[in-house]
């Protein structure tokens, strides 16, 4: 599993363990079914605490993303399609706003942004 942990982010750990892995489920690289490493082999490979892996297991099974079964392991949980599309919906928002400042940065109108936002959607750039 390719899980970069950066030590200059001021991101906690366990929050980029956790966002990398969903992330991996949104975009089909993990299906329903797929084993995750065991806690302790994630450790071992990305040099952190156990306890820091066994923080984001959790994160990611209270938000439905992952089953964990006592001595058999973490598996990706078939995905409520409700649940899919309210995640999606709340990255792509977390992506307009960076887009929306840097527009007002540099005094782009709503007008401008619409434009190019329609051209992009259209397919047109």
């Amino acid at each position: 599993m390719d899980i970069i942990i950066s030590n200059s982010s001021g991101e906690p750990i366990y929050n980029q363990i956790t966002s990398q892995i969903k992330e991996m489920i949104l975009d089909g690289k993990l299906k329903e079914g797929d084993a995750l490493p065991s806690m302790r082999a994630l450790a071992q490979q990305l040099r952190i605490s156990v306890i820091t892996t066994k923080r984001a297991y959790e994160e990611l099974e209270r938000e439905g993303f992952i089953e964990s079964y006592t001595g058999k392991g973490s598996f990706i949980k078939a995905q409520n399609k409700e649940l899919f599309r309210e995640e999606q919906l709340r990255q792509i928002e977390d992506m307009l706003i960076n887009v929306c400042d840097k527009a007002k940065l540099c005094g782009m109108e709503l007008d401008e942004l619409r434009e190019i936002l329609e051209m992009v959607y259209g397919g047109q750039l």
